[in-house]
């Protein structure tokens, strides 16, 4: 790990004897570690800031003066003798380490847990004392279980909201683009909407809205599709010819001559093989640009993805059925598959972690950070693992078992269940994410090698998000699977997601404030990454769903276009209203960075 020269103040001499000496603490301690077991002194504030524990409602008081936290307006401050625990403001702490000679010079700051020299009156650092206050409050995080050891949340910064507009062209502009183009001719439905006065219409739907038609048990393929044929990023990429197909199949037939060529001396009855290699190159990519032409070409009979689906076969043999298969690990595959077969046409090294490689990583690639603490001197082991979503559990402490009252809304003649009436719970997104992101204590058995120790120690370990890709997929797990029992079952809890998601909080530069405070040590400089904080907020595009039994269900996506919601049900692409959307059971959440989310103008005027 790379980190920041950071300019510490002088040594101080009378720290320097008392580190020498041993110094003892009213805590224990020894030379090695004359800080070490001041830990069970301290205990954590909210900001990361740290304190001396004492009785909630005990005052500490000068014993020379008796000034306390009461007298004046804000109180002196107060310091505590690492030798003797004797509590003197700044005026009487010099006299205190005079009386008691040597030993009694160092002392610890009440309100800050900061050290204190009372000869030469200021402030001391100690590289030592600060991991032993790290240590408490990494300690102390994970043990304020109850509602009155529980810290009050801290009051959260205040974002500066950006209002994102649409564009809209001015004179010169659309002069430009009049003669530069042509226009696209209008759907049949937009129309009929256009000859509408009711203020009640639906609104005709948007270009590239086509459904997909069913090719036998494919709806978690139909699904995912919808999803990334209308991800802003993703969308643009291909709409632009950034991956032209023709041109890719052009280069892989060179590479096949190329090896044909090389193996010409061969026998004569690898004609036949060499006609056969010299076939159409399978490629995802390129299936997926000819699908992007389709869907975006104005036709709105549904499309049959035959060929991207013989070409992912191609890809996951072992997937290659027509059985129902899991949407989610779909998404990885071919995700997988795009980036492969892109990864040996541009001879990048394999760094998907930097989100370089290819499309699909450049768009759906981020980075988490996982930090593993010993428990005994502190040391922090971290890792940093690319991803290209993040799976979340429902965690069943939120919210309580209730019975929901059923609800229907009528949508085209269709009645939808909102809730179901059985007995379910209800989960956060936010509370999935801030269960993903808190400190966890590993157990007996996960004991980690310690670098400083030298052994198995038992060790805390923290997630956050280092880096925060384009895109954003959200995994909830909704299956379970017990090796145990031996059986599998499907989780049908409830989960609320907002529209609008802001990430800050759950970023590794937002967590490490929270844990360390303004710890100089604490940070490294590639900590602090100001591109991934301006860029935290995300709006939700996409919901892929699960509906039914584990074994028996079905897959239906809901899209945000023009700030409107359409359900894709295989063939069948209908609108729905917002409260529809929030009462699905989602299984996979697309978010992309709100700014390259462009919403709807509210007052379209018709050109």
């Amino acid at each position: 790990m790379a980190s920041r020269d950071v300019r510490l103040p002088p040594p101080c001499c009378h720290l320097q004897d008392y580190r020498s000496s041993g110094g003892s603490t009213p805590c224990g301690g020894g030379a090695a570690r004359p800080f070490r077991s001041l830990h069970r002194c301290l205990r954590a504030r909210p900001l990361g800031r740290a304190e001396v524990r004492r009785e909630a409602d005990e005052v500490p008081r000068c014993g020379s003066c008796h000034a306390g936290a009461g007298s004046g307006s804000l109180g002196p401050r107060l310091y505590a003798c690492l030798a003797c625990a004797a509590v003197s403001c700044r005026a009487h702490a010099p006299g205190h380490a005079d009386l008691r000679r040597t030993g009694h010079e160092i002392a610890v700051d009440v309100d800050r847990a900061e050290l204190f020299c009372c000869t030469c009156r200021d402030q001391v650092y100690d590289h030592d004392f600060d991991a032993a206050v790290v240590l408490a409050q990494k300690a102390l995080s994970f043990t304020a279980s109850s509602p009155a050891e529980a810290l009050p949340p801290p009051e959260k910064k205040r974002r500066r909201v950006v209002d994102y507009r649409p564009w809209a062209p001015d004179p010169m502009e659309r002069a430009m683009v009049d003669r530069g183009s042509s226009p696209l001719p209008p759907p049949p439905s937009t129309a009929a909407a256009s000859t509408s006065s009711s203020p009640h219409a639906v609104p005709p739907p948007p270009w590239g809205l086509r459904g997909l038609n069913n090719l036998g048990n494919t709806c978690f393929m139909n699904s995912v599709l919808q999803a990334l044929l209308h991800a802003p990023p993703l969308r643009n990429y291909f709409l632009s010819d950034r991956h032209n197909r023709y041109l890719c199949q052009q280069k892989s037939q060179r590479k096949k001559h190329a090896v044909v060529g090389r193996g010409a001396g061969a026998a004569n009855g690898a004609s036949h093989g060499n006609a056969t290699a010299l076939g159409k190159t399978l490629c995802l990519a390129c299936d997926l640009d000819a699908m992007y032409s389709a869907i975006f070409s104005g036709d709105r009979l549904p499309y049959s993805p035959v060929r991207f689906l013989y070409s992912w076969w191609q890809h996951a043999s072992n997937l290659a059925s027509y059985e129902q298969q899991d949407a989610h690990e779909f998404f990885i595959s071919m995700l997988d598959g795009i980036h492969e077969k892109l990864h040996q046409d541009q001879c990048k090294s394999h760094n998907q972690g930097n989100g370089d490689c290819c499309i699909a990583h450049r768009i759906f690639s981020g980075i988490l950070r996982s930090d593993v603490v010993c428990t005994v001197c502190g040391f922090t082991s971290t890792t940093y693992d690319p991803c290209v979503d993040i799976s979340l559990d429902l965690d069943p402490s939120q919210g309580s078992a209730k019975t929901a009252a059923t609800r229907a809304h009528s949508c085209n003649g269709e009645a939808e269940s909102v809730l179901s009436s059985k007995t379910c719970g209800i989960s956060t997104l936010s509370g999935c994410l801030e269960h993903f992101t808190q400190p966890e204590r590993l157990g007996s058995d996960q004991k980690f090698l310690c670098q400083h120790c030298q052994v198995r120690q038992e060790s805390l370990k923290q997630m956050s998000i280092r880096k925060l890709p384009l895109v954003t997929c959200f995994h909830i797990k909704r299956f379970e699977h017990s090796s145990t029992k031996k059986m599998s079952k499907k989780v049908d809890r409830y989960l609320q997601f907002p529209f609008s998601l802001d990430m800050a909080p759950y970023l590794s530069s937002s967590i490490l404030r929270s844990r360390f405070g303004n710890r100089i040590f604490s940070f490294d400089a590639e900590d602090s990454d100001a591109s991934t904080e301006l860029a935290s907020e995300f709006e939700l595009f996409a919901v892929v769903t699960h509906s039914g039994k584990l074994d028996a269900g079905h897959y239906v996506t809901y899209l945000r276009l023009s700030n409107q919601w359409y359900k894709c049900d295989d063939a069948w692409v209908t609108h729905v209203t917002e409260n529809i959307v929030r009462a699905a059971q989602a299984y996979m959440l697309f978010y992309v960075q709100k700014m390259l989310f462009y919403k709807a103008s509210d007052n379209v005027v018709p050109s």
